[in-house]
């Protein structure tokens, strides 16, 4: 088997693959297999995954366990929204709510891959193009190299090639902007140090922070619409830039500008959900198959649910990895659709301005944590024994 693609989801898919007994290659474009980026949330249905991955301990080991989920409203530093994610969620869902680094998380899903002896870990190998004949699959890189196995599942990302061969549809550049960054937490405001993924909610921006790393830093995003016609990519960040979009805010969110030493920039992008990617022994997996915009705070974690979800249908399939993916795609179609679109509608909920503010910040006045629970559960309610459902 091949997997194109060596971040969360391809050394998902992998494990997923490789604890049904097949032998398995990564193909990774960077020279070492790594993760960039900083801070990454958990839901439930995460660690149901990294548990049926066999990695749950060591996810669990460098992971933040809070206390509730909390918005703000940057304007005016009231109170929108808290979720209590402690004992009454973990019975209601079978699972906590946490924080991790995302380095974390990859080392987490690497060590696995390392440990297994059924997979085969290849770097500088960007794939170029895929053939396909009765025997399988040819992925063919950018330097010419052949390879080859019985099924390929892209895993390459936002601009994957694998998709634009099967696809060829255009990547949906938002105009959102996200700076990402750890502060130690010796440098961080004490009056902000909350045991919460913090959302500070504003005009056509908001700023997000939360512990990582056993409470030793802190992660620091901040999000705009930026004036300018964007690119998708990540380059390095400009403080200028960053304060000049948060004039509107209250000085207690606005002390978080001033914390990083250096920023990174990601110009995001999400595309149009698809009702097909699955194509003969070839497949889709994480953002390849629906990248997500940063809302809901479940790219990753849709990523691996679509790892335990291939691994059950390779399961169930028989040797048939056709029939596999389309079952794994079946079930997998409607409820990426749903994030993706719901991530979406998260985003102009964050940044409403005007009266739509005012609504927003009514939405959830007086909600009970079993409502919020009861809304909840379409997403943290995932299992791997109801992955095939569909």
């Amino acid at each position: 088997m091949l997997v194109a693609g060596g971040g969360i989801g391809g050394l998902a898919a992998a494990l997923a693959l490789a604890r049904q007994g097949f032998p398995v290659k990564v193909l990774e474009q960077a020279a070492a297999i790594g993760e960039i980026g900083a801070g990454i949330q958990l839901g439930p249905n995460a660690f149901f995954a990294f548990d049926a991955l066999g990695v749950g301990e060591s996810a669990r080991a460098s992971a933040v366990y809070t206390e509730r989920i909390v918005m703000m409203d940057a304007v005016d530093e009231s109170e929108v929204a808290s979720v209590p994610v402690g004992e009454e969620f973990r019975k209601r869902f079978g699972n906590p709510y946490a924080v991790s680094h995302r380095a974390d998380v990859h080392g987490a899903l690497l060590e696995g891959a390392q440990r297994d002896g059924h997979i085969e870990l290849v770097t500088s190998t960007r794939i170029d193009r895929v053939e396909r004949d009765g025997a399988g699959v040819r992925a063919i890189d950018e330097r010419g190299g052949r390879h080859e196995g019985v099924a390929l599942i892209g895993c390459d990302g936002v601009k994957s090639n694998v998709r634009q061969q099967f696809v060829g549809d255009p990547v949906r550049v938002s105009g959102h902007v996200v700076y990402r960054a750890v502060v130690d937490t010796r440098d961080f405001p004490a009056d902000l140090q909350w045991n919460a993924p913090c959302v500070w909610a504003g005009p056509d921006c908001h700023l997000v922070h939360y512990p990582l790393r056993g409470g030793e830093q802190y992660n620091v995003v901040v999000t705009f619409h930026s004036r300018n016609r964007e690119e998708w990519g990540v380059t390095e960040g400009s403080r200028d830039e960053v304060m000049s979009y948060f004039d509107g805010i209250a000085d207690r969110p606005r002390q978080l500008l001033d914390l990083p030493k250096s920023w990174k920039r990601w110009a995001t992008a999400d595309r149009e959900p698809i009702a097909k990617w699955s194509y003969g022994p070839v497949t889709l997996l994480g953002d390849a198959a629906h990248p997500m915009m940063q809302y809901l705070a479940q790219g990753a974690c849709m990523a691996m649910e679509d790892a335990v979800t291939l691994g059950e249908a390779v399961r169930a399939g028989g040797g048939d990895f056709e029939a596999a993916f389309a079952r794994y795609e079946r079930s997998r179609i409607a409820r990426t659709a749903r994030v993706v679109l719901l991530t979406r509608e998260m985003g102009r909920i964050y940044h409403a301005k005007g009266v739509e503010r005012l609504v927003r910040n009514d939405l959830w006045k007086g909600r009970t944590p079993e409502r919020y629970y009861d809304a909840l559960e379409w997403l943290y309610g995932w299992r791997v024994e109801n992955c095939l459902a569909r």
